[in-house]
């Protein structure tokens, strides 16, 4: 019997279709793990981290991988998940916008596309576990291929319920009552995802591990409520005001006043606030810090179990792994109990990335003194994964630093404030005693440029001063240097370069920024 001839072209559409899932195959799965309001203080690597913190599974990826010593994710929650879903600085996120009931807010996917839905189309399997703070809508079906949120925006009435009882959506499904601790629900369900479910093995995978702490009201998981018994913290310099050379609302800031004993506790400053931000008259700064770094050792013990569930799945060496936070967040530093203002002691983050099997010889232990922002995580992942952009993208790919450990790092990194507005709504500056200018604890629009040693901060108020701090001679930002005629040079670079930042981010405000008060002011 005559066999027919087999037709060629359908060989060679057989062979391209093994060869284009190989490939994906081959492409690296990217666990971003991503904290709330966690301080790169609470992590046991960063030198800030007082010597009694212990978090080694954190620590861990930091052995294995690269440490920026400065990282400026976001300057509150919202905007920060923004930036990570779109590439883009706040006054770059289009139709984004807080309505109805706090923390109410929405968006059009059309004028505000997320990128996850980008590495669904170039065959990831897309997956995001967690808090989901970004609109009402959370993507699922669009821009997430598996989806466990609490949402908050589309859930007021339980938003204030960080760590137990919330209503939990399961792929796109009606809100039900979940039981236990958040950050081990997470952790569990990440594990679930690693392991098989809910995707196609064959197809690499992104998951978003969104943890809600340590987000206030800071509270820990019950099995942690004795650890670190009888720390000492010290009082940070400038708890207590005056603090010269700093923007009125700064100098102004007074959560904390002397206790009896003469340790800071806590005043009562306004009698409505949301979650995090409520005041306990009379508690201790240090049984705070106490509690918002026994938070913190769930989220570790979560990273080892991950770490485990990797290793046994045989998808540790082809798997990056990036740990953040949306920012960090003041115990006492400049007098703050909050996030949101451009100090390191508010909003500097832990930042880590433990690349991939092959590139950890070269990376292991590597720290980046170079700041960086938020918006460099996107375009880092596209990057990592072979995907072109699909549009213009506010940050810069970190790529170079996982991959050559004498990679050198000149760009500057900038967090743009810009309250609850977004996009072209932050074309005009709010004016003074506009409630649009100000979010968190009074904190007005801002702009703050970091490069090399040296950070830049420019209040968006007529009259309010610049300020300059040598982050290596005052790494805890106590002394103003804009009056210090030494370093006229470096402001006047400073000022320049942050005009360059918001004119190449298509910030409409550049243009009119408002006067700042002059040496003889």
């Amino acid at each position: 019997m005559i066999r027919p001839l087999v037709d060629m072209k359908q060989i060679l559409l057989s062979l391209a279709l093994v060869l284009a899932t190989q490939a994906a195959d081959s492409r690296p799965n990217i666990l971003f793990i991503y904290t709330d309001d966690q301080s790169h203080r609470t992590v046991s690597c960063y030198p800030e981290a007082f010597d009694w913190v212990n978090t080694p599974n954190i620590d861990s990826l930091a052995e294995n991988g690269v440490r920026f010593s400065r990282a400026y994710i976001g300057s509150w929650c919202m905007p920060s998940r923004a930036t990570m879903l779109t590439g883009h600085h706040q006054h770059g996120i289009e139709s984004m916008r807080m309505e109805g009931q706090y923390p109410g807010s929405a968006y059009d996917p059309d004028k505000c596309p997320f990128w996850p839905k980008v590495f669904r189309e170039h065959g990831y399997t897309t997956a995001q576990i967690g808090k989901w703070h970004t609109g009402v809508d959370g993507g699922f079906g669009r821009d997430w291929d598996y989806q466990i949120i609490w949402n908050r925006p589309a859930l007021p009435k339980n938003a204030p319920n960080y760590y137990y009882d919330q209503l939990t959506s399961f792929n796109g499904g009606k809100p039900k009552m979940v039981k236990g601790y958040t950050t081990d629900n997470y952790t569990k369900w990440a594990i679930e995802f690693i392991n098989g479910k809910g995707r196609d093995k064959r197809k690499p995978w992104y998951l978003w591990l969104c943890y809600g702490a340590v987000h206030g009201p800071f509270t820990p998981a019950k099995r942690h409520l004795g650890d670190y018994h009888g720390v000492k913290v010290p009082t940070p310099k400038d708890v207590y005001p005056p603090r010269p050379g700093k923007p009125e609302y700064v100098d102004k800031m007074e959560f904390w006043e002397r206790g009896k004993n003469g340790e800071p506790v806590e005043r009562q400053v306004r009698k409505k606030a949301p979650v995090g931000m409520k005041d306990f008259p009379g508690r201790s700064l240090r049984d705070w810090v106490r509690q918002y770094h026994q938070g913190v050792l769930a989220i570790d013990e979560g990273v080892g179990r991950l770490l485990k569930a990797l290793k046994d799945s045989g998808q540790d060496e082809n798997t990056i792994i990036v740990f953040t936070s949306d920012q960090g967040f003041a115990w006492g530093q400049h007098g703050f109990k909050s996030k949101v203002a451009p100090y390191n002691g508010t909003v500097a983050a832990p930042f880590i990335i433990r690349p991939l099997a092959k590139d950890r010889e070269r990376t292991a232990g590597r720290v980046v003194e170079e700041p960086v922002s938020g918006v460099d995580i996107p375009p880092t992942f596209f990057s990592q994964a072979g995907v072109d952009l699909p549009w213009e993208m506010h940050g810069r790919d970190l790529s170079p630093l996982l991959k050559n450990k004498e990679a050198g790092w000149t760009a500057p990194a900038m967090l743009v404030h810009t309250a609850k507005l977004y996009g072209s709504a932050t074309a005009e500056i709010p004016a003074k005693g506009d409630p649009a200018l100000l979010h968190g604890p009074g904190v007005p629009w801002f702009v703050m440029l970091a490069h090399g040693k040296y950070k830049y901060i420019r209040t968006l108020i007529e009259g309010e001063p610049e300020e300059l701090y040598d982050l290596h001679a005052d790494p805890d930002e106590q002394k103003n240097l804009v009056s210090d005629g030494s370093k006229e040079r470096i402001l006047q670079r400073l000022r320049i370069a942050t005009i360059a930042e918001l004119r190449r981010t298509e910030a409409g405000f550049a243009n009119h920024m408002p006067r700042a008060a002059t040496m003889a002011d």
